[in-house]
This record gives structure tokens, sequence and C-alpha cells, in this order.
């Protein structure tokens, strides 16, 4: 149901101190100048305070140490702060990491999302009694539910069975039905979104375009899985940013909306188009690519991903601004200027 315009004024952000929730803080605050933000993370190996140690002035940023799964912490932040919108970035997200420790994923990415939701839903609808044009909850959720494409099938779109085939994705689905059954249940206003691959400033450095980067700078190997054949759909993090804002004040409540950089390409042609640029930023004997090599693939791993976005561009007028080679070039300026840890 599309409701009036919403405005967030206290807002818990999860998984601030990560890639993209750091990113999206800076964004929103940037944009929004009748928001503060209270910033939940664990500060796990994907966080760091690093991400945000520019947000600090202005009294608009407060940065919250603790897990998602700590309901007695949630509580108590909601209520303090009278927050009236959740936006949910804090997941266990890599792959490699979910094939070694599922249990790990299931505890975060599902014990920890119901622990949200429903902290948010006896506050605002137990306590507060807000009615869904006073409080919003949005999640944030990734293409791989879908599962995996082969060449000829068309991108992914909202009404896409989901068909998960990691630990990770799975977990992610499994907070993804969480969230839609509090919306049909109890009626919390929520909204979802699902994005293809990020990229850009502050990403953890094990990641592939950050490694792929840290190699051709320190002349080490350039791992690639298998052939370097699968097929990713590239979006750079401040158009999402900016697609999440868009879904979250004029999406409709109860929605999925899909976010994609129209950018596919293979994992080989990403790194290509980065060794390019470091030849040429950062010339030597021999040409960064000559650095790649090839390792054992993933396990159950995905061939391909593609997103559809008509829905977010017919109805809320968001596309990506961001060409793959403007925000590579963004991203490997980035961490030119970034000492690796």
């Amino acid at each position: 149901m599309l409701l009036p315009h919403y405005q967030p004024h206290n807002i818990l952000v999860t998984g601030g101190a990560g890639f993209i929730g750091a990113n999206f803080i800076r964004y929103l605050l940037n944009q929004d100048a009748g928001v503060t933000i209270f910033n939940l993370d664990a500060l796990t190996y994907a966080g760091s305070l690093k991400n945000i140690e520019d947000l600090s002035e202005g009294g608009r940023h407060f940065f919250i140490q603790g897990d998602i799964c700590d309901r007695p912490l949630v509580s108590d932040i909601l209520q303090q702060h009278a927050i009236d919108t959740v936006i949910h970035f804090a997941a266990e997200s890599h792959v490699d990491r979910s094939i070694k420790d599922p249990l790990l994923f299931a505890q975060t990415n599902v014990v920890g999302t119901l622990t949200l939701l429903d902290s948010a839903r006896q506050y605002w609808q137990g306590q507060k009694k807000w009615n869904q044009t006073q409080c919003r909850f949005h999640h944030i959720s990734t293409d791989e539910v879908y599962g995996s494409l082969t060449a000829e099938e068309a991108p992914f779109t909202e009404q896409s069975p989901y068909a998960p085939n990691s630990p990770y994705s799975a977990s992610k689905a499994g907070s993804d039905h969480l969230v839609r059954a509090y919306f049909h249940t109890y009626q919390l206003p929520v909204t979802l979104s699902h994005c293809s691959n990020n990229y850009g400033p502050y990403q953890h450095t094990e990641k592939f375009i950050p490694t792929i980067i840290r190699a051709c700078q320190q002349s080490h190997p350039i791992p690639i899985y298998g052939d370097g054949s699968p097929i990713r759909d590239w979006l750079y993090v401040e158009d999402h940013c900016a697609g999440i804002v868009k879904i979250l004040q004029q999406g409709s409540i109860g929605e999925a909306y899909n976010l994609g950089g129209h950018n596919q390409m293979s994992n080989l042609a990403v790194a290509h188009h980065i060794c390019n640029i470091m030849d040429a930023l950062y010339p030597k004997k021999q040409l960064h690519h000559t650095l790649i090599q090839f390792v054992a693939d993933r396990l159950g791993h995905d061939w391909r991903y593609a997103i559809n976005t008509q829905k977010i561009t017919q109805q809320l007028r968001w596309e990506p601004k961001e060409t793959f080679i403007q925000g590579i070039h963004k991203t490997v300026a980035f961490y030119s200027s970034t000492q690796f840890e």
C-alpha cells in the first residue's frame, strides 16, 4: 500500500560500521538534515570504526557497540532514543565464511533479524501505539536469495522464486521471510530491498574487488575462482544508498524492490578492468594482468546473478547513476589512498 512521503527522525542503523552501512549513514546525513542516526554494530571482522571516524561531528550520529541478537540492548536503544525507523544492514555476508561456519550465519542473519523485528513490534505497536505512517522497518537483502541464472535466463524480478544455494543466501532468505511474516501477521510497516553485488569505498579487504586492488598494489597473485566466467551485476554503493532512501521515503509498505547496477560482467573481466587501470596509474615492468592466477572453484559457486530494476524505476524513479567504468575508477582511487590492513 502506497503511503504519503515518509519522514524518518530517529533512525537505528544496524551494521553501520560495515561497508554499505557506513556509506549509507554518510549519504543520509548529507541528504537529510532532520535525521539523527544511532549506529549499532558488533565490530566483528567486517566492521571498523575507521569507516565512520569522520561522522562524529554535528551531534547527529552516535555509535553503539553491540549485537543485534541482544534483545535487552535492542529494546533499550529503541526506547531510550525514541527510534521510529530501523534500517537493517547487519549481517554475516561472506559466502566463503558461510561455507565454513553456517551456524554463525543462521544466528546473526535469522535470529538477529527476528530480534529486531519483534523488538520494533513491541515498542512501536505495544508501547507507542504508532500507526503505519509513524514508523518504518527497512531490511536489506541480496539478489543471491533468488539463486543462479544461466546465460539465457532473464534477470530476477521481485516475483522470482527463492532458490538460495549457499548457507549465506539461505540465511538471508530466512530473514526475508521473517520480514514478510511480520508485515502480514502484525502489519508491521516494513519494506525490503534486494541488491546486486556492491562495490566502492570502505569495502572489507577480503572481498573480490578490494582483493584485486590490493594484489596489484603489492604485486601479489590475483586469485580468480575456477575459470573466472561467473557473472555478477555490479552496483556502486552510493547508488544503492540512494535507492534505499527512495524506498524508505516513498516505497509501498510490505513491498520488495530490486536494486541493480546494470553492469553484468564476468569475474575475469572485472579483474582485467582493474588491472588496466592499475597499469595506467602505476606502471610496472610486467602488466598487472600477469598476476592473475586461477584457483580451485568455490563449493556450489553460483554462475550468474542479474537483477531487473523495472519496478523501482517505474514506481519510484530510481536508477543507478554510475557506470562501472566511472565507479571502478573511484574505487581504485579510494583504495590507492588507503592503507590496507
